[in-house]
């Protein structure tokens, strides 16, 4: 957190139980609201974006279930539509009457639905490392996986067949393609650590499946390409080059959404914020002062 930057922590009362959030910073820009991904995950991966709240408030919060956030056991409580729904209940409670809204990862399908449902809520949309059609993402997944050396698609193949995927060896072979198309850095940063140390695997196996490349869970088949049309709010997309969420579907998300822009970050994977951290805080500035002034001004 930027030193001299004031922080107010709270709860949001939410179907289910309570969800935690933390504001920081209290500056006159349009607040930035952040959906982390996962699903199950916890906000703390996202903390480079606290750099931010020199100029305006920015809002973590922890989904239901991991975190800081209560943790009710009813596992029907995740979905995609209860998630949207939680989003809009942590922005009734701080009563922001505008914010720009970042989702990264599964929090670009929260982000974009709730862009779908509450436009005039929004002055801004960023949806960094989108994964807004599932069986484009488990293609895509899929075909990176084939590059692994021949001996860890061995390992994968081995273990994956004997539904043995809990074992050690299966795990460090998973973790060969985390590290080309998660993240890219050596070692992993604290932050990203605390939020793969915090993970319900009970709600990411049942939303998404048992890893990145393996999908298998209810939204299996979600895709909202034949919506993302009607996302009436200034959009930018970001992914790396190298990420999981490669830039051939995230270009063609933009083409989807009317005056979109794209930033393609040439030395990440998935989690460019980390990996090329001054260069987005740079690009999302950017993108926030102008449509900072495009609210203050009155246009849509």
């Amino acid at each position: 957190m930027p030193a001299h930057v004031h922080a107010v922590e709270g709860y949001a009362a939410v179907r289910g139980g309570r969800t935690w959030y933390s504001v920081v910073g209290e500056g006159t820009a349009v607040p930035l609201v952040t959906v982390h991904g996962g699903p199950g995950g916890t906000h703390d991966y996202l903390e480079p974006l606290e750099a931010l709240a020199d100029e305006r408030a920015v809002v973590f919060y922890d989904q239901l279930g991991a975190g800081k956030s209560d943790a009710p056991e009813d596992i029907s409580l995740w979905t995609n539509d209860r998630m949207v729904e939680e989003l809009g209940q942590v922005l009734d409670t701080l009563a922001f009457s505008r914010v720009h809204l970042l989702g990264q990862s599964w929090g670009t399908i929260i982000a974009a639905e709730y862009a779908l449902r509450s436009p005039g809520r929004l002055a801004g949309l960023v949806l960094s490392d989108p994964c807004l059609s599932m069986p484009l993402f488990a293609a895509a997944t899929a075909a990176l996986r084939a590059t692994l050396p021949t001996d860890v698609q061995e390992v994968l193949d081995r273990h994956e067949a004997a539904g043995t995927m809990d074992s050690e060896e299966y795990e460090q072979a998973a973790m060969e393609f985390y590290s080309r198309f998660v993240c890219r850095l050596n070692p992993w940063p604290d932050a990203l650590m605390r939020s793969f140390g915090q993970l319900n695997q009970s709600i990411y196996e049942r939303m998404q499946g048992p890893n990145e490349f393996i999908i298998s869970g209810i939204h299996k088949d979600y895709d909202i390409t034949d919506r993302l049309g009607s996302v009436a709010v200034p959009t930018l997309f970001i992914c790396g080059r190298y990420g999981e969420t490669r830039p051939e579907e995230t270009e063609f998300y933009r083409s989807l959404v009317p005056g979109a822009e794209l930033v393609i970050f040439e030395e990440s994977s998935h989690l460019p914020h980390l990996e090329e951290r001054e260069r987005y805080l740079e690009v999302l500035r950017d993108f926030l002062h102008r449509f900072d002034r495009a609210t203050s001004e009155g246009k849509p």
